[in-house]
């Protein structure tokens, strides 16, 4: 019986690897189902700080794959890191065993250049903006393992954009896990899109929340084959 693969954590816009996963307990837990994890951490970001050169959505893109084992490995993304798996994955779909994708759903396809614009405003510190999305990723963007100029460089690059066409390549199981009060939702039109796709609702969750969320822990060991073995 063939071992099974690695795990790849990849965090959202504004944190780190360790913040998103590590102090939620995920590293924790999959340690305990004696499964190996990836910890990657996005341009600008964590144990990327000063990783400028790459710090464009393409390049991105091609930096996190690069990071990949050559066999094909489970990963679990979160947001922005929830977009670049998809991305990969509607590219690469044999580097994927089992996808989990979460807080991403209707914006993967829509862009919303108002929200877009204060997101950027709050992280680059010059704006004292007053609703709550703003000063929570303002107050993110104070940690010390982020890099805000790198972090605003990859933000205005141009994104690959992701259509319902190249979700449809997407060959691998992929659970879809969405607050049922996140922005990024609904989920319809890219759980559709997957030729395997499951969807996983997180009531009462909204998309800052969704990472810690016990009901979305769980089901996401449980996909994975990495219950922990007590």
């Amino acid at each position: 019986m063939n071992p099974l693969p690695p795990i790849i954590f990849l965090h959202g816009l504004a944190t780190s690897g360790q913040r998103t996963w590590g102090v939620n307990g995920w590293l924790d837990l999959v340690t305990e189902a004696n499964r190996s994890a990836i910890i990657i951490d996005i341009p600008g970001h964590g144990g990327a700080f000063d990783n400028v050169k790459n710090a464009t959505f393409e390049k991105t893109v091609s930096y996190i794959l690069d990071q990949f084992p050559d066999s094909p490995i489970d990963a679990v993304g979160f947001s922005l890191g929830a977009r670049i798996l998809l991305t990969i994955a509607s590219q690469n779909s044999s580097k994927f065993r089992k996808l989990v994708v979460s807080g991403v759903g209707e914006n993967l396809f829509t862009r919303d250049y108002e929200r877009g614009k204060r997101i950027s405003e709050a992280i680059s510190g010059q704006n004292q903006l007053e609703d709550p999305e703003s000063q929570y990723f303002s107050q993110l963007a104070d940690a010390p393992d982020i890099n805000r100029e790198t972090v605003l460089q990859l933000m205005s690059s141009p994104m690959i954009d992701l259509d319902t066409d190249m979700i449809s390549k997407i060959e691998c199981p992929v659970l879809v896990a969405l607050g049922d009060r996140d922005f990024a939702g609904p989920a319809n039109r890219l759980v559709e899109a997957l030729p395997y796709g499951t969807y996983l609702e997180l009531r009462g969750v909204d998309h800052f929340a969704t990472p810690k969320d016990f009901s979305f822990i769980d089901a996401t060991l449980k996909f994975l084959d990495a219950e922990p073995k007590w």
